[in-house]
This record gives C-alpha cells, sequence and structure tokens, in this order.
C-alpha cells in the first residue's frame, strides 16, 4: 500500500489521465418535417407560400423534406418555390427534378438549418406510362459526423411495383455506404408493412412507429391513412423523442409530419 505521501500524488496523476480522456460524444438532435405541400396550393385553392413558410417556422426544423413543389411552372406564376421558401425560412434550399412540367420543373425540395456539403439527384424507375419520380439526397455534418438526408415522393398508383423498384434504387444508392447513418423521409404513397417499405429490413426505424404515434397524414381533412414517413438508419444508434402529425387542414391536401430525433454516438 503506497505511503500516506504518495496517496496524493497518485490521485492527482490519476485526475490528469482522467481529464486527458475524451468524454464520450453527445447526441445529436434533430427536428425533422415531411410535408407535401401540393405545389404551395391549399384546400382552399390558393396559392401561399408564406402560410407554408410560417408553418415551418413556427414547428421550428432542422431538415425539411417538401413533396410537390414547382420550380418556375405556369401553375405557380413562374415562382421557384423551392428558392423562395428557403429565402422565407432562412434555412438552406436544394431542388431535385422530377419531370419537366408547365413550363418549368417539378420534384422534391429540401430545406436545411445545418449547412449542406453534398447535393445529388437520385433519378427513380417508374413504369413507361407513369410520371417519373426522383430522390435528392444531402450529405450533412451535424457535430462532425456526416449523415446522409434523403427526401423523396414515390409513385402515386395503385400497384405497388413502382414503388417496389423506386425503393430497391434507394437502397442500391446507399449501399456504397452501409455505415453512414441515413435519414429518409418523403411522401411514399404507402402505408407501414407494405411492400415497398419490407424492403428496408431490421436495421431501419420507422420513427412514428417507434415513439407509438402512428397518426394517419392523408387528407388533410380527415385523415386516414399514414403515407408521411420519416425512417432511419442504422436503428441502433437513432433514438425517437417525438413524432406527431400536425392537425393542419388548410395549407395543403396532406398533413405534416414532425419527428424529432437523437443520433446517438457510435459505439467503439
Amino acid at each position: 500500500m503506497p505511503g500516506p505521501r504518495l496517496l496524493p500524488l497518485l490521485l492527482l496523476a490519476g485526475l490528469a489521465v482522467s481529464c486527458a480522456l475524451p468524454h464520450p460524444a453527445e447526441p445529436v438532435r434533430l427536428r425533422v418535417l415531411s410535408y407535401n405541400i401540393h405545389h404551395g396550393q391549399g384546400n382552399d385553392g390558393v396559392f401561399d407560400l408564406e402560410r407554408i413558410a410560417r408553418l415551418i417556422e413556427e414547428l421550428d426544423p432542422d431538415l425539411v423534406a417538401l413533396q410537390e413543389v414547382d420550380q418556375g411552372t405556369g401553375r405557380a406564376a413562374g415562382v421557384l418555390q423551392a428558392d423562395e421558401l428557403a429565402r422565407l425560412t432562412g434555412l438552406h434550399g436544394r431542388f431535385g427534378r422530377a419531370i419537366e412540367y408547365d413550363g418549368g420543373e417539378y420534384g422534391e425540395a429540401a430545406l436545411s438549418r445545418l449547412p449542406i456539403l453534398e447535393t445529388r439527384r437520385l433519378g427513380l424507375p417508374a413504369a413507361p406510362e407513369h410520371e417519373l419520380r426522383c430522390a435528392l439526397l444531402l450529405r450533412l455534418a451535424p457535430a462532425g459526423e456526416e449523415l446522409l438526408f434523403l427526401a423523396t415522393h414515390l409513385d402515386h398508383t395503385r400497384d405497388h411495383a413502382d414503388r417496389v423498384a423506386q425503393m430497391g434504387a434507394i437502397l442500391a444508392g446507399l449501399a456504397a455506404e452501409p455505415r453512414t447513418p441515413v435519414i429518409l423521409v418523403g411522401d411514399l404513397n404507402c402505408q407501414p408493412g407494405s411492400p415497398p417499405l419490407a424492403l428496408l429490413g431490421p436495421e431501419w426505424l420507422d420513427a412514428p412507429l417507434a415513439a407509438g404515434a402512428d397518426q394517419p397524414t392523408y387528407p388533410a381533412v380527415g385523415p386516414e391513412i399514414r403515407i408521411d414517413h420519416v425512417l432511419v438508419r442504422p436503428a441502433a444508434r437513432w433514438r425517437v423523442l417525438e413524432a406527431r402529425v400536425i392537425p393542419e387542414e388548410l395549407v395543403s391536401d396532406h398533413r405534416p409530419l414532425l419527428v424529432v430525433l437523437e443520433l446517438l454516438p457510435e459505439r467503439p
């Protein structure tokens, strides 16, 4: 046993070593919003991006996936909706074209409070008679660790075939980075347990289901089904703190879905 004079020195040495060791990383908290904005047209027939922006600001998300976004179409009076919503909310904005439409473009938009390191558009397969779809992928690095935020809108027809193929293409696009955390968000036009979602497997987590908040999102008035989703991978690294459908009936034909997530530190 060390003598009384040596004990203080050993304690000080131990304290110095413990202070030199890195502290465990803290979880990264993210507020994620999925919203099909119906090209800016509300259930009252009015095009009003300002009320969409106000709703987004009230919910205070870090990441937003928007579907049915017009860029410079005649229907939307030539407004670049993704750019305008980014300006109105003060968030970084990106647009992904699914199709050319009415003198402009139509597709997905993503808004981010975090700096965007990379943006990629993934074209998704569709049957010849069906509308083309895409996925918009953002690379972000909250607290120094990279993650992928993927905003998409899958086929809306009754047959699951296109949606299954589109989900397969999304998974193929993510295959090169199996360890990178992913948030997959959007109007997938299918319900939990359907064939497209069955492709995801156990490494994915359905955030509203995990939170016990599997509430319908469509239609906005008297919603009956949840076809809007927030899905995360790998399941073991995500904690769902909150999931709720916002009771908004006027602004769009869908209700917004808000999820609060924590990305847990990776275990050594």
